[in-house]
């Protein structure tokens, strides 16, 4: 399985670039960026400040922020807060951040009876299974995994979090890079930071580029390795997407990393999703609600939350929601 990146950083929006405010303060700052890897993919900080030190540390900051984050919820790292969760059953004295991002995930889950469900890696972990071995699982192994997702049967306080049934796993995939991304524009926002756009595998921009113009991103053709479908001109919400090949478990599409728990199978309506809100968090896991819910649902399901969203369905058909800045690419 591979991991691509759907949205790409820097893209002018050539017609649409005539729509952008300047904001000349912007361009004569000092600039500095920072790469790293986290999350299954490469992260990237780039901001700007008068000082440079303020700017040195205020990216120091966000590189811990990351890290730390990435420590406490990788699936990756036997040591991490969610592996041993999921190796215990249960976690005494939990990071406020793991509550945190749980709770935005329950609240998630409660207003779409269980569309998104952080409790879906039995899913995930048979699917994984079984294309090791050259195959999709089959119907049995579909069944018992499901009876093993319900995050219902997942507690979280700040005492600790524990499962209440056995055989059970949470995976932070869906939200954790969203939830990452608020984080770090915090961070940067505390230290004085203006101008910034961070990378976490899903987007949140402060302020203009080093040209004086809205940040824009390219939003990929989930078909074509290459291709842009059409550049988003930012407008300082987070920016989250999901796309049915970034981690696939079978060549038609048919089946990927994006599971629905009351059915144990990938959604099949549509390919990609991106999702502009306040929140990364919540941009990231609605992603998925979206994908769930199917093109037929998708204006209500942005007009109930507030954002803005644009849904690819399989054959390459795409809409957007009004509220979005966009050009054809």
């Amino acid at each position: 399985m591979k991991r691509r990146q759907f949205l790409h950083a820097g893209l002018g929006l050539g017609a649409l670039a005539g729509f952008a405010e300047l904001t000349p303060a912007s361009a004569s700052l000092t600039w500095a960026h920072r790469s790293l890897l986290g999350f299954g993919t490469t992260l990237s900080l780039q901001a700007g400040h008068e000082d440079v030190r303020t700017l040195d540390r205020a990216l120091d900051a966000a590189v811990r922020t990351l890290r730390r984050i990435e420590s406490q919820m990788s699936l990756f790292d036997p040591a991490s807060a969610l592996s041993r969760l999921n190796r215990d059953g249960e976690l005494m004295s939990p990071p406020a951040e793991l509550v945190e991002i749980l709770d935005i995930a329950h609240n998630i889950s409660r207003d779409h009876d269980g569309a998104f469900d952080v409790t879906v890696q039995p899913l995930w972990r048979v699917f994984a299974h079984a294309q090791r071995e050259g195959r999709l699982p089959d119907r049995r192994e579909i069944r018992d995994a499901r009876a093993k997702v319900d995050w219902r049967a997942l507690q979280v306080s700040a005492r600790r979090i524990r499962f209440d049934m056995p055989g059970m796993a949470a995976t932070l995939n869906g939200i954790a890079q969203g939830y990452a991304a608020d984080r770090v524009r915090t961070v940067l926002a505390s230290h004085g930071i203006a101008h910034a756009l961070l990378d976490a595998g899903e987007f949140a921009p402060l302020g203009a580029t080093r040209e004086a113009r809205p940040w824009t991103l390219g939003i990929a053709d989930p078909r074509a390795e290459d291709a842009l479908i059409a550049r988003l001109m930012t407008d300082g919400r987070c920016v989250a997407t999901s796309a049915d090949n970034l981690a696939t478990f079978s060549a038609d599409h048919l089946h990927h990393h994006i599971l629905d728990p009351r059915t144990g199978y990938s959604p099949t309506g549509l390919s990609a999703v991106t999702v502009v809100a306040d929140s990364g968090a919540v941009a990231d896991a609605l992603t998925k609600v979206f994908f769930v819910a199917g093109p037929s649902q998708a204006r209500a399901l942005a007009y109930r939350w507030k954002v803005d969203a644009l849904w690819v369905d399989k054959a390459g058909r795409w809409e957007a929601t009004p509220g979005l800045l966009i050009e054809r690419a």
